[in-house]
């Protein structure tokens, strides 16, 4: 008989409460080039609930779905081809759930070796399974156009996952960040993530504030929400300057073309998941050289058990401040 594990699954479309379940399904064992993590922490980020809600638009294409990118635990197996010392190493996880059947919310996960990334002794699982996603596409999002030591760069939404690792990589990477916010609370994230300037737009003008903060404009923004947020983008962005986009809040977007044209504004789009493979494999050694050397931190954890998951799921998808973990 194989061995069992708890996983957290779905089999259609829908809210949390009405399609995640944890039941027993079999346990995976790593194939060649694959190693089997047992799950430690798993990570929650709005594409996770996105995915299992249908907003992607995709079908399920499996009896069911584990969801959950992210994760971070230690590796007890090794596939063919894989180096047996790698077993015990503590790793942190990303794409765990893409175009796969079988994401981080389970009490195991095999995959590619790759995707399993060396965790320092001194970082927290907790941490690893906050990478993933966020810090991945954070990385692109800044470098993707070239170093910024010297620039100042202005990242929508500081208090969130992307915005947090933004800032911190920015900074660490000789930049001067300035950073706006909807709260008293998510400014002090934003602030102890290191950000010199944080705007809480709902109490001073975010045009003005930027402005004062960058006369000259800003060289880079990082960008969450474009359709309520391009117009303070183009008119705080400095010529030559570039905006990257790596979420949604509407699916068009309108701009005056010739204003922009004129200014050799380059525009980037970022989804992560579908970035080049070089680009990848550069932003992966990025996230953890920073690591490494200490850059990266951890937001105020939401934790959840596995028989909570689709709370977990909510909270995410309701804007929880932090970040939001099951652990295993």
């Amino acid at each position: 008989m194989p061995e069992t594990m708890r996983a957290a699954v779905y089999d259609r479309a829908g809210s949390a409460q009405d399609t995640l379940r944890v039941v027993e399904i079999e346990r995976p064992e790593p194939g060649p080039g694959e190693v089997r993590v047992r799950v430690r922490f798993s990570g929650v980020n709005p594409t996770d609930w996105k995915t299992r809600a249908g907003a992607r638009g995709a079908g399920i294409e499996h009896d069911y779905v584990v969801p959950n990118q992210d994760g971070a635990g230690e590796i007890d197996a090794v596939g063919e081809g894989v180096d047996p010392a790698r077993v015990g190493e503590r790793v942190w996880i990303w794409f765990g759930a893409w175009q796969r059947q079988h994401g981080t919310a389970a009490e195991w996960i095999a995959l590619p070796e790759r995707q399993a990334v060396k965790l320092p002794d001194n970082v927290s699982f907790e941490l690893g399974a906050s990478l993933g996603i966020p810090a991945l596409t954070a990385y692109r999002c800044l470098f993707a156009d070239g170093p910024i030591s010297g620039q100042t760069v202005l990242v929508a939404g500081g208090a969130g996952a992307v915005g947090h690792y933004a800032i911190e990589l920015a900074k660490h990477a000789g930049a001067r960040v300035v950073t706006t916010v909807s709260s008293g609370e998510k400014a002090r994230l934003a602030e102890a993530a290191g950000a010199d300037v944080v705007v809480n737009y709902r109490q001073e003008d975010a045009e003005h504030a930027v402005r004062a903060a960058a006369p000259n404009g800003v060289n880079r923004v990082i960008e969450v929400a474009p359709a309520q947020n391009l117009p303070l983008d183009v008119r705080t962005l400095a010529p030559a300057g570039t905006i990257v986009f790596y979420a949604t809040d509407d699916p068009e977007l309108t701009m005056r073309v010739f204003p922009r044209m004129q200014a050799n504004v380059t525009l980037r789009f970022v989804l992560i998941y579908t970035v080049p493979e070089p680009a990848l494999a550069e932003a992966v050694a990025g996230v953890s050289a920073a690591l490494a050397e200490g850059v990266l931190t951890e937001l105020p954890p939401h934790v959840f058990t596995l028989d909570e998951i689709a709370a977990a799921h909510d909270a995410v998808e309701h804007g929880a401040i932090g970040k939001v973990l099951v652990k295993l």
